[in-house]
């Protein structure tokens, strides 16, 4: 039985300041009341990034609001989340992670069609300030461009 899930919590800043480089997609170890909540729509990664511990990858900084039927059992809202990936990725993310300049970013939370709670990752390279103004020059003309041919 397939649950069908229209989550899809995006971190719209992410490819506005960074050049994404490669994607990845993991799983967050969460509590119950954290993957309520994520259902409800309730989750925000604006300002979040990932860190490397000694036991693996975190995701620091991830709001998810306390679970609204939830009673004393209930999350902090702001705490580090392990991500679940395989050695392989996670060597690979540490090496190029520790670069100067790298850095690894959420880009969205969605529901998996079984049911479990993912985030897509990226490893990512910060843009300059042209770079900005480029991004926004493009996004700009698409518009225009838009504009005209939908007359």
């Amino acid at each position: 039985m397939a649950i069908s899930s229209d989550i899809n919590i995006k971190n719209k800043r992410a490819s506005y300041e960074y050049h994404l480089l490669d994607k990845y997609v993991a799983g967050i170890r969460l509590l119950g009341t954290e993957i309520k909540s994520i259902r409800e729509g309730k989750a925000t990664i604006n300002d979040s990034f990932c860190n490397f511990f000694d036991d693996g990858l975190y995701l620091r900084n991830m709001h998810i609001a306390e679970y609204s039927h939830g009673s004393f059992y209930n999350h902090e809202a702001k705490r580090d989340r392990q991500l679940l990936l395989t050695k392989k990725e996670l060597k690979k993310l540490r090496l190029k992670g520790e670069e100067k300049g790298f850095t690894i970013v959420p880009l969205r939370i969605f529901i998996s069609g079984r049911g479990f709670a993912k985030v897509e990752i990226a490893l990512a390279q910060g843009k300059k300030d042209f770079d900005k103004r480029d991004t926004i020059k493009e996004r700009e003309g698409k518009r225009e461009l838009d504009r005209v041919l939908k007359r």
